[in-house]
């Protein structure tokens, strides 16, 4: 699914590729991922507006909004509502410029070359110049709404400086990747990212926190940085190091031990049985 990287990656086409676009048309019908909002709200809401600035926190956007000459009120030189965007499980974004040209950026490899799929269209501006941007999401686990309440997430995963994670990842008795998965507390990681981190910092994914000594806060760290930075880099999560090893039969990359498979935090968990032991 989508983690911070490839949420980073969509928020950098929005801000490349969609800013300054005039709104022509907005496709707001899909009132499922849509919700609360009903068919038509966001439409009288966006239209004639432009896209101003992209933001993102974990794995949220938001994307600033004009004031709108087209709206209710001529002239209106406010500041239009932010749009939310989440990507949910499966999200992908599409923008077309007004030449044609298509890029992409979200889920990497759910798609295939069935990727831009119309049924799979959740929400889609169209813009005045003939271009568009869409949200492709096939099993509708993403999000597009109006003004969204970040409040409730914690620093951004590559934001949170070393005094605050050790705050953070040290608090209670909850096995540490339940932790680095709670976004409440660290905005932007998923399961795949969590595994990378452990490994790269060799802690148990279920070693309690309250148990974590300061070198190996040091080390989770120093392994989230790293793992942010390289799926990044590498275009996503999917690129991670220790990602092919995560299915049955696999040796770990880096000793060689047989990789271990359970359930933590509720999710499918793989860690080397020899350097990341309880």
């Amino acid at each position: 699914m989508p983690e911070l990287p490839e949420v980073e990656n969509a928020r950098r086409l929005i801000a490349e590729h969609a800013l300054g676009r005039r709104i022509a048309d907005v496709d707001d019908s899909d009132s499922y991922v849509l919700r609360p909002h009903a068919p038509g709200e966001l439409k009288s809401a966006l239209a004639g507006r432009s896209l101003t600035a992209a933001h993102r926190r974990g794995k949220t956007m938001w994307v600033e909004t004009s004031g709108s000459s087209d709206g209710p009120v001529a002239g209106d030189a406010a500041a239009g509502p932010e749009l939310g965007i989440h990507l949910g499980m499966s999200g992908r974004l599409v923008v077309t410029g007004p030449d044609g040209t298509v890029i992409e950026a979200g889920d990497p490899y759910r798609y295939g070359g069935r990727g831009r799929n119309p049924v799979w269209s959740r929400f889609t501006l169209t813009f005045a110049d003939g271009g568009s941007l869409v949200l492709l999401d096939p099993r509708r686990l993403g999000r597009v709404w109006l003004n969204p309440e970040i409040g409730d997430l914690g620093p951004d995963a590559t934001r949170v400086t070393f005094d605050e994670f050790r705050a953070l990842i040290t608090k209670g008795t909850i096995a540490v990747k339940a932790r680095l998965l709670d976004q409440s507390k660290i905005a932007g990681i998923g399961n795949l990212l969590a595994d990378e981190i452990l490994w790269l910092a060799r802690v148990n994914p279920a070693r309690p926190t309250a148990q974590l000594t300061r070198p190996e806060v040091d080390r989770l760290l120093r392994g989230l940085r790293r793992a942010v930075g390289s799926a990044l880099r590498g275009g996503g999560v999917h690129t991670l190091s220790v990602v092919p090893f995560r299915k049955p039969g696999s040796l770990c990359p880096r000793d060689g031990a047989p990789m271990t498979r359970g359930t933590v935090g509720g999710r499918t968990t793989w860690w080397c049985s020899r350097e990341q032991a309880a």
